[in-house]
């Protein structure tokens, strides 16, 4: 298990078990009956938590790789395309109970199961190892603010918050 101690304030937590879409900041883990996937725990700091979310298509429709799936309420607004072309069946639970998604994202927080119409270790190529997704957040904000410090690092959040504090009210 990869661990990063400080994340935007947060321990987060990243098995080598599962392979990463980077893009979505999805994990993805092969099972007998298909790909299970959900939010890493990184993303869902990054995107401030989850505060709604619903389904897109129906359960055990046929999806094709790149279809709008998933439309979740975070920090911002995002659609969650599906990460492989074949049936989907979504989790009921994290409908019923987003808390699940926060406190177990690898676990009973996952969102939805794929059964792939291809062979499932060719659809998860194009996702990186536990070691790769790791090192793709070095760019993010996440490194960028260990501490999690209110107004961010960026130089946009910089220059609102000293445009602000210069301000004769």
């Amino acid at each position: 298990m990869a661990v990063i101690e400080k994340f935007l304030g947060q321990r987060v937590e990243i098995p080598e078990d599962r392979k990463y879409h980077v893009k979505q900041g999805l994990w993805a883990k092969t099972q007998e009956d298909g790909m299970v996937f959900g939010f890493t725990a990184p993303a869902l700091v990054l995107a401030g938590g989850i505060g709604d979310l619903d389904w897109l298509v129906g359960e055990a429709v046929s999806v094709k790789q790149g279809q709008d799936v998933v439309f979740a309420i975070t920090g911002k607004i995002l659609y969650i395309d599906s990460p492989i072309q074949g049936t989907i069946f979504f989790n009921p639970a994290v409908k019923q109970n987003l808390s699940l998604v926060l406190e177990d994202p690898y676990g009973k927080g996952w969102l939805f199961r794929i059964k792939p119409d291809a062979d499932s270790a060719a659809s998860g190529q194009t996702a990186m190892d536990a070691k790769g997704y790791t090192e793709s957040l070095k760019g993010t904000d996440g490194f960028k603010n260990p501490e999690g410090l209110k107004g961010g690092v960026s130089g946009i959040c910089k220059a609102v918050y000293s445009g602000i504090r210069d301000q004769k009210i």
